[in-house]
C-alpha cells in the first residue's frame, strides 16, 4: 500500500513540475505586448507600461473599420495572439495572428458568413491561442510582416500609402528587430 502512495505522490510532483514549466513559457511569451493604432499608423512594443520601441506602419488599404470578410482589405480590430512565425520570400518575415478570433467568429456567425461548426472551430482555436481556420469567408493569413524585396519605390509606397491586404507592415530591418520582442503567444492589440 505504501508503494502505491509513493507512486501517486511522485506522479503528483511530476504534474506540478510540468505545470510550472508550462507557466514559464506563457510568462516569457507575454513579456512584451504589441499595440497597433491604425489611425496613427503606429506599432508600439510595450514591456509593462514602458514603451520599448515604436514603428511607423502600413495597414490594409480597405480603409477604416474592422475586417469583416475575406477580400475587404481591412486590418482587423481587437486582441490577437501571435500563433506562427515564419520566414517569407514575399514579406521577408511573418508573425501570424490568430485572426479570425472568437469575436470575429461570433460576428461572422451572426451575419451568416460562417457555419456553426466553423464558429466552434474558431472559438476553440481562440481559447487555445492557436491558428484558427484560415479558409472561411472571414479570411485569414493576417499578421505583421516586412515589405519583401526592398527597393526605393517600395519604401516610398510603404511610407506614404496603406498598401496591405489587411496585415500590418514594417520595413525589413524593423521586422527583424521585432523578432527580439515577439514570440508565439505575444498579445497584439489593434485599435482604430
Amino acid at each position: 500500500m505504501s508503494h502505491l502512495r509513493y507512486k501517486s505522490f511522485r506522479n503528483l510532483i511530476f504534474m506540478i513540475i510540468l505545470f510550472f514549466i508550462s507557466s514559464i513559457n506563457v510568462i516569457s511569451a507575454s513579456e512584451f505586448e504589441i499595440h497597433v493604432n491604425k489611425q496613427a499608423n503606429s506599432l508600439i512594443v510595450l514591456q509593462g507600461k514602458n514603451i520599448i520601441k515604436q514603428y511607423s506602419i502600413s495597414i490594409g488599404r480597405g480603409g477604416v473599420g474592422d475586417k469583416k470578410i475575406v477580400g475587404d482589405k481591412k486590418t482587423p480590430i481587437g486582441e490577437y495572439y501571435v500563433t506562427r512565425l515564419k520566414n517569407s520570400e514575399k514579406f521577408h518575415y511573418f508573425f501570424g495572428l490568430n485572426y479570425p478570433n472568437q469575436k470575429d467568429g461570433l460576428i461572422g456567425y451572426k451575419r451568416k458568413l460562417i457555419t456553426l461548426s466553423q464558429f466552434k472551430a474558431i472559438k476553440r482555436a481562440s481559447i487555445n491561442k492557436v491558428t484558427p481556420p484560415q479558409n472561411t469567408r472571414l479570411g485569414g493569413a493576417i499578421g505583421i510582416h516586412g515589405i519583401g524585396k526592398q527597393t526605393k519605390q517600395k519604401l516610398l509606397i510603404h511610407k506614404n500609402i496603406n498598401w496591405t491586404e489587411g496585415c500590418i507592415a514594417v520595413e525589413n530591418h524593423e521586422v527583424r528587430e521585432l523578432k527580439k520582442y515577439i514570440k508565439i503567444g505575444t498579445l497584439v492589440k489593434i485599435t482604430e
